[in-house]
């Protein structure tokens, strides 16, 4: 496994970890439709939440969510709308970023809340 894969990965699952010690329960994790996936799909306070995680181990080329361009933002957006049509009844939905950096000792966690295109 390529090195950035494996540090996606752990990014991933302590991306689980964070939200749920912050409340959110989580209903998938790397949800697919075709070609395009949502690294995880949550829920708190009765709204649905698609999250996009970013994980880096440097700030050597700048924070972790600066890689969630208008793209891939329109990627998920398109899956979140096969998801609701295969989970229906959400009337409240909101797209998010949850940012890492691992550091040596810790990890820092950004959360970015309500993202638009």
């Amino acid at each position: 496994m390529a090195h950035h894969n494996s540090v996606g990965k752990l990014g991933e699952q302590l991306a689980k970890k964070y939200m749920v010690s912050n409340g959110f329960k989580i209903l998938h994790q790397n949800w697919r439709y075709q070609h395009w996936e949502i690294d995880i799909i949550a829920s708190k306070d009765e709204v649905l939440h698609f999250v996009e995680v970013k994980t880096r181990k440097s700030l050597q080329f700048g924070y972790p969510e600066s890689d969630v361009t208008r793209k891939k933002l329109r990627y998920i957006i398109k899956a979140a709308e096969e998801y609701q049509f295969q989970n229906p009844g959400w009337t409240r939905i909101q797209f998010d970023v949850l940012s890492i950096i691992l550091h040596s000792e810790d990890e820092e966690y950004f959360f970015i809340e309500d993202v638009y295109v």
